[in-house]
C-alpha cells in the first residue's frame, strides 16, 4: 500500500474499503502443495518443557525435514545448536501468549531470539487493543518488531482468531499485512479454540486483497492429517502443530494429495 494510515479513523476507512472487496463466503480452490513436511512448524510451547524434550523435538524435525521447530525464547539457543547445519529453522514466540506486553518487551525478545539463532518469529499481536479500535497502536507494535528483525528473519503475526469476530479478524489481518509480516497466523493454542476453516479462508482472502505476498499459518488443534489437509485447502501455507510426527505417520505427501480431491472444505 502506498499510503500508511496515520490515525485510527484513517485505518478504519482503509479497513472498510478493503473489506468491501472480500467476499462474505468463498471456498478457495487451492492445489495442495507437494512437500507437506516443509510446511510444518514442529511445535513445543509448554512452560514445563524439559531440555531433553527440546532435543527430541529437534531430532524429529531433522528426521522429517520440517520447516522449523517452534519453541519458547529460553530454548532458542538449544534448538539452534541441535539444528545447526540442517535446513530446519528455529521459530521463537514473541509476546506470548497474551500479546499485551509492552512493545519494548516484544522488541527485546525479538532481538535476543535472533541473536540466539531464531530464523522466524511468531509474535502475538495486541488483540485486546485491536478490539478496542486501537489500530494505529497495533500497527506500530507490529512494525517495531518487524524493524527490529527485518528480512531474512520471517515474522508471523498471531491474531488469536478465537477472540475476534469476522470484522475484527479482517481488521487484524489487514493491519498485519500492511506491516509487512510474512505470515498471518491463527492462534497461540493457549486461548480459546484453535484454527478453523472459516478463519483461515478469511485470512487467505485478506492477504490476496492486500497484494503483498503475505501467507497464512494455521495453528491450534491441528492433530491429524485430515486436519492438516483442511487447513491447506482453506488457504494455509504453513501449519503449526505438536503432532507433526503423527501427521506424517498417518499419510505421506502423495497420499495426502490423493485425499485432497475428495475432501470438501466447510
Amino acid at each position: 500500500m502506498s499510503t500508511i494510515p496515520l490515525n485510527d479513523p484513517d485505518w478504519d476507512a482503509l479497513i472498510s474499503l478493503l473489506k468491501e472487496r472480500i467476499p462474505e463466503r468463498s471456498i478457495p480452490k487451492l492445489q495442495i502443495p507437494l512437500n507437506i513436511p516443509r510446511l510444518i512448524d514442529h511445535t513445543l510451547l509448554s512452560v514445563s518443557a524439559e531440555p531433553e524434550q527440546i532435543d527430541a523435538l529437534c531430532a524429529e524435525a531433522k528426521e522429517h525435514n520440517f520447516a522449523t521447530v517452534c519453541v519458547r525464547p529460553n530454548y532458542v539457543a538449544r534448538a539452534a545448536a541441535n539444528l545447526k547445519g540442517t535446513v530446519v529453522g528455529v521459530a521463537s514466540v514473541v509476546g506470548f501468549p497474551e500479546g499485551t506486553h509492552d512493545t519494548e518487551v516484544k522488541v527485546k525478545e525479538a532481538i535476543e531470539a535472533v541473536q540466539h539463532g531464531a530464523t522466524e518469529l511468531d509474535m502475538v499481536i495486541n488483540y485486546p487493543m485491536l478490539k478496542d479500535g486501537g489500530y494505529t497502536a497495533v500497527y506500530n507494535d507490529i512494525m517495531a518488531v518487524r524493524s527490529a528483525a527485518p528480512p531474512p528473519t520471517k515474522l508471523k503475526a498471531i491474531l488469536e482468531t478465537s477472540q475476534l469476530n469476522r470484522d475484527q479478524l479482517i481488521a487484524a489481518a489487514i493491519i498485519a499485512c500492511t506491516a509487512k509480516v510474512d505470515f498471518i497466523k491463527t492462534s497461540t493454542g493457549f486461548c480459546g479454540a484453535g484454527a478453523d476453516v472459516q478463519s483461515v479462508q478469511v485470512m487467505h482472502l485478506v492477504a490476496e486483497v492486500c497484494f503483498n505476498g503475505c501467507l497464512v499459518k494455521a495453528s491450534g488443534g491441528i492433530k491429524t492429517a485430515d486436519d492438516c489437509l483442511r487447513m491447506l485447502k482453506a488457504g494455509a501455507m504453513r501449519i503449526g502443530t505438536s503432532s507433526g510426527v503423527k501427521i506424517m505417520q498417518e499419510v505421506d505427501a502423495g497420499e495426502l494429495l490423493e485425499q485432497g480431491a475428495s475432501h470438501a472444505v466447510s
